[in-house]
């Protein structure tokens, strides 16, 4: 049995379910520390955040991650236990296995064997993991990011474990992300029978028009790296559930992923001016989940690309899809940020999974990547 797969067993084993780390965190540590790397806990919160680094020296290469996973769902539903890691058809099934404890193995062994063979590497290598990443991520990598600013550690590169991959292993790399911003809106109006509409006034037909304006704008056209921006409307409500009540208010929760075209203001201001157009009375809070960052170029992108070229045969495909992931707190701080992880196509489903031959080659990666910016 291979090392990156005992340890991802013994990383399953830990239910970890976010904010929980479940002694995760310590494993790396003390896996890590014959070799040097320097064990630190910046916890915040309930969150529980290791860095591990090994030099001082310039250039630094951080590997980031999150030991953390979402709730199993149903127990019943699963084939196997959850956190009982289980060998099935050449796969290993377990929550966290895909997403993204089978990086963060990877990550450490990739390390173990790239020191072997290059104690006298040049820069510095260090580990991030965080347990706040699939919850709120308000006491993790963001915090942490601003400690070490804080006292003038500065990442060069930073290589994300997220799972990138689509079909096969290293054929999409995500080179940024777009942004997301949440907005509460509450449109008031006034309460009444249905009878007298007249002595009412309803929000939901106030909307109506202005949710047609909102969902149909053309907010950009997206470049090469980004598609158009999006609004999508995640949930509508109003009324008291009554047959015959004209309801007072209606509130509609939206998102926006927004690409480099665009920033948060810009899109705020826009929305104002498109509810305002139809004479309504709201109250509209936002909360931004991370502005978009891109990594169109550079050292790291190019270490990746030849690496999976090299252990995989094939050429990558560059990407800013999917959701939102701990490298827009990293990207604002210059750090190049590429994200390089396992198939997703099973991550917070039932029966996650990773390809033991994958997990493997995942190791390898990591380790070439190593090769091509340190040795």
């Amino acid at each position: 049995m291979s090392e990156t797969l005992t340890l991802l067993q013994a990383l399953i084993r830990r239910a970890s379910v976010t904010p929980a780390d479940a002694g995760c965190q310590d494993v790396l540590a003390e896996r890590l520390a014959p070799l040097g790397f320097k064990d630190e806990r910046l916890n915040f919160g309930d969150t529980q955040n290791l860095w591990l680094r090994k030099g001082t020296q310039a250039p630094l290469l951080v590997f980031l991650g999150h030991t953390d996973v979402v709730p199993p769902g149903p127990l019943e539903k699963w084939d196997s236990p959850p956190f009982e890691p289980t060998l099935r058809d050449g796969k290993l099934y377990g929550r966290g296995s895909a997403d993204m404890k089978g990086s963060i193995a990877a990550f450490v062994t990739a390390v173990e064997g790239f020191i072997a063979e290059h104690p006298e590497h040049r820069g510095s290598i260090a580990l991030l993991m965080t347990s706040d990443e699939e919850g709120p991520a308000t006491d993790g990598v963001v915090k942490v990011v601003e400690a070490l600013q804080g006292r003038g550690e500065t990442m060069d590169w930073c290589l994300v474990g997220e799972p990138s991959s689509a079909a096969k292993l290293g054929d999409v790399i995500r080179v940024g992300r777009r942004g997301s911003l949440n907005a509460k809106l509450t449109v008031f109006g006034i309460q009444g029978h249905v009878a007298y509409p007249e002595l009412a006034d309803n929000p939901i037909h106030r909307f109506a028009p202005a949710l047609q304006a909102l969902t149909e704008e053309i907010w950009d056209h997206g470049n090469a790296f980004f598609p158009p921006t999006r609004l999508q409307v995640s949930n509508l409500t109003s009324g008291t559930g009554a047959e015959n009540v004209i309801p007072g208010e209606l509130v509609a929760q939206f998102n926006l992923r927004f690409s480099t075209e665009l920033d948060e203001a810009t899109i705020k201001t826009r929305t104002a001016e498109i509810l305002d157009r139809f004479g309504l009375r709201y109250q509209l809070d936002w909360r931004l989940s991370g502005h978009p960052f891109l990594t169109a170029q550079g050292e790291l992108k190019e270490a990746t690309h030849a690496a999976i070229e090299h252990i995989c045969g094939y050429k990558t495909r560059d990407d800013t899809g999917g959701g939102t992931s701990d490298g827009r707190f990293v990207a604002p701080t210059g750090a190049q940020v590429i994200e390089l992880g396992p198939i997703n196509a099973s991550i917070h489903k039932i029966n996650e999974h990773i390809d033991l031959a994958d997990l493997e080659r995942l190791s390898s990666l990591y380790r070439q990547i190593l090769i091509n910016l340190l040795a």
